[in-house]
C-alpha cells in the first residue's frame, strides 16, 4: 500500500470520538480511518492524569501495529494528559483535539471572554486557558466542567433509543426534558459573563450541541473542537503531502474494548452515519502488554 493511502487513526475513551471520523470522511473522503473506543474504560475525565497517559500510549501502540501514517487523539482528556507523551512515543505525527478548538475559539471571539466546556480531567489540567493564552493572552477563560454531559450521551447511545437513526437528521434521541434541564444547569455558570464563544471541549459534546446552543441563548457562539481538528488534520495531510489518492478507496475499520460490540455497533453507526461493518474487540490485557512490548524495544 502506497504511504499516503494508509489509515489515519483516530482514538477516544468511548464513542464521542466518533464525531471526530464522521467528520473525516466527509471533509477527506479518501482517506481510510481505523478507529479506537476504549470503551471499556471509558470515561476517562475523572481518572488520574498518569493513568489515562498510559491510556493512551496503550492505544497508541495499538495503532502504530496497524500502521497507520497519523494520529489523532479524539479525545479532550486524553490529549491534557497525553499528547506529548505520545508524539514523543510515535513514528508518525499525532495531533490532538485541544489547539485546533482554542485557536478557533481566539478567533471567533469579540468580546474576548471565552467559555469552555469540558470533562474534569480537562479542567483540571488548565490545557484549554493555557492553549487560549499562548494565542492572546488577553482573552479571558471560563472553564465548566460537565461531566453529566458525558454520562447523558454514553447512556442514550448504549441503550438502543438511537437504533435505525441518524443524529444529524433525527435529534429526538436528546431531545427530552431531563436532558435540556441538564444543559441548562451544565452551562448556567457561563452565562452572565459576557460570554460570546464557547468551546465544546469534549468529543461527545457536538452530540448535545442543539441543546447546549438553546440553553446559552443567540450571541454566544459555538466552537466544536472536533471539527477544528479535522480542519487541521486536512492542511496537515495537503502541507506535507499526504493526502490520499484520488483513486484511493477508502476502508473504515473499528475496533473497542467494549465487552457489548452489538451496542458499540448500534451506537457507533448513529454518530458515523452508516454501519459499522468491521469491528474488532481489544482485550485491555492485549493493550497492556502491547504497551510494556514497546518500551522494552525502546531501551
Amino acid at each position: 500500500m502506497p504511504n499516503n493511502d494508509k489509515p489515519i487513526g483516530v482514538f477516544d475513551s468511548g464513542l464521542g470520538g466518533l464525531t471526530v471520523a464522521r467528520a473525516i470522511s466527509h471533509a477527506l473522503p479518501h482517506e481510510s480511518i481505523t478507529y479506537v473506543g476504549d470503551t471499556k474504560r471509558c470515561p476517562y475525565g475523572p481518572r488520574d492524569q498518569a493513568e489515562v497517559r498510559l491510556f493512551v500510549r496503550q492505544v497508541g501502540a495499538w495503532l502504530e501495529r496497524r500502521d497507520v501514517k497519523f494520529v489523532v487523539v479524539a479525545c479532550n482528556t486524553a490529549t491534557a494528559a497525553g499528547l506529548d507523551v505520545l508524539q514523543r512515543a510515535l513514528d508518525v505525527p499525532v495531533i490532538g483535539v485541544i489547539e485546533p478548538g482554542a485557536r478557533a475559539a481566539v478567533q471567533a471571539t469579540r468580546t474576548r471572554r471565552v467559555g469552555v466546556l469540558a470533562t474534569q480531567g480537562s479542567v483540571d489540567s488548565g490545557a484549554y486557558p493555557s492553549a487560549i493564552h499562548m494565542l492572546d493572552a488577553g482573552v479571558g477563560v471560563t472553564q465548566q466542567a460537565a461531566p453529566v454531559f458525558v454520562d447523558i450521551v454514553e447512556r442514550k447511545l448504549t441503550s438502543g433509543e438511537c437504533l435505525h437513526k441518524e443524529w444529524m437528521r433525527d435529534r429526538g434521541v436528546f431531545d427530552a426534558p431531563d436532558v435540556r434541564l441538564a444543559v441548562e444547569q451544565g452551562v448556567a455558570p457561563l452565562m452572565n459573563r459576557g460570554i460570546d464563544t464557547v468551546v465544546l471541549g469534549c468529543t461527545h459534546f457536538p452530540l448535545l450541541s442543539r441543546q447546549i446552543r438553546a440553553a446559552l441563548g443567540d450571541g454566544v457562539r459555538i466552537v466544536s473542537s472536533a471539527e477544528e481538528t479535522c480542519r487541521e488534520l486536512a492542511e496537515t495531510l495537503e502541507r506535507r503531502g499526504d493526502l490520499a489518492s484520488a483513486d484511493n478507496e477508502p476502508t473504515y475499520r473499528f475496533a473497542s474494548t467494549s465487552d457489548d460490540i452489538t451496542s458499540f455497533a448500534v451506537a457507533g453507526s448513529f454518530i458515523f452515519g452508516h454501519d459499522l461493518d468491521s469491528i474488532e474487540h481489544i482485550d485491555v490485557e492485549d493493550l497492556e502488554a502491547l504497551a510494556d512490548e514497546r518500551d522494552m524495544e525502546g531501551n
